[in-house]
């Protein structure tokens, strides 16, 4: 509805999303507190696997986005904006070269990365879910019993009675992880690493989680879990509501052959090396499934979108607590780092 009113009226209408990268803290804080040291000693493995498989990938990614600009005539570097820069990076990282681009005297390379992240975005979403149900049939797998979701609830209970003291003691710690986060993120930003704010904000749940009791005199109880698991759930769904109703969509229109043409192919790539690859590797059973729905998100989209796939298959199938362990890790903070050195490497070739 944004991009008629653009095309018919010439009415462009922009929202304010301030509190949209602040609804994503609290979604990752409340991973953080539903993951226990157990479950963290247990992903080691898949952890190493999906992060080399996720290098590999970047590697791929940014030949074939070189390779389709250069089929088109286009300058080299402006298929790295096609690539890993704005798909597994996303706009922050897209803005971040965009200066260095015009330096370069390249144009167009703000605007083209942007157009790539947003279909990128879209694609991710309705990826996810179709992958993890064409696997999860296909090899007849047997989906987890354990209904304790890490987001949300599962389809067959929906009507779940939750007390007021559950939902305000879960708000308590969600927002001590925040405080704590904030002062993570300072510390690190002083050794000059550069990680996006909800690792820090999840690293605090995480710490929070597994010793609340020491800080909180009380037990937990399963309505807090269930709170924790309402305001995640809700968190996310507006952040990703709010994402996609920023997204300008016109702004897609001088480049549409090429975009078409470098996306479909990302997306035909990313299809293939989750289903023969990802999958394969990350263990060829449930959870290995439903990495692999959250791994588009990975690879085209954000770490939000990867954990919007990976919750909508495990409320349909069950919960899967390594995958939401293992793959916003992988997402925040290893393959970012290597990203950015991957990135360089390109730059350095074909600049």
């Amino acid at each position: 509805m944004v991009a008629l009113f653009y095309y018919v009226f010439k009415i462009e209408i922009h929202f304010g999303l301030n509190v949209r990268d602040i609804l994503l803290l609290y979604f990752f804080a409340g991973i953080g507190l539903n993951a226990d040291f157990k479950s963290l000693l247990s992903g080691g493995k898949p952890l190493v696997i999906l992060t080399l498989l996720a290098i590999i990938y970047i590697f791929m990614q940014n030949i074939l986005g070189v390779s389709v600009a250069t089929a088109f005539g286009l300058d080299p570097l402006l298929g790295l904006m096609s690539g890993s820069i704005s798909l597994i990076g996303g706009v922050g990282t897209t803005m971040a070269w965009a200066p260095l681009y015009q330096e370069w005297g390249v144009q167009g390379a703000a605007e083209m990365g942007i157009a790539s992240n947003t279909i990128g975005l879209i694609l991710a979403c309705v990826m996810g879910g179709p992958i993890a149900n064409y696997l999860i049939n296909r090899h007849k797998l047997t989906a987890s019993n354990d209904q304790v979701l890490d987001i949300g609830v599962t389809h067959k209970d929906i009507h779940v009675k939750l007390d007021h003291y559950s939902v305000l003691h879960a708000w308590l710690l969600l927002n001590i992880c925040l405080i704590l986060g904030y002062l993570l993120d300072m510390l690190i930003s002083e050794t000059d690493l550069k990680l996006p704010m909800f690792v820090s904000c999840m690293i605090s749940g995480i710490v929070i989680g597994n010793f609340r009791t020491l800080i909180l005199k009380r037990k937990t109880k399963e309505g807090m879990r269930q709170s924790l698991g309402l305001i995640s759930d809700i968190c996310l769904g507006m952040f990703l509501t709010m994402a996609l109703m920023g997204l300008q969509l016109w702004q897609l229109q001088n480049a549409i052959v090429y975009l078409s043409s470098v996306m479909f192919l990302q997306a035909l790539l990313s299809i293939v090396f989750t289903i023969f690859i990802v999958y394969r590797f990350m263990g060829k059973d449930y959870e290995s499934a439903v990495i692999s729905s959250g791994f588009g998100g990975i690879t085209l989209g954000s770490t939000a979108t990867a954990i919007v796939n990976m919750t909508a298959v495990t409320q349909q199938y069950g919960a899967a607590h390594r995958a939401f362990i293992v793959v916003p890790l992988v997402c925040g903070f290893f393959i970012d780092l290597m990203n950015a050195f991957i990135i360089n490497w390109f730059v350095t070739l074909h600049g």
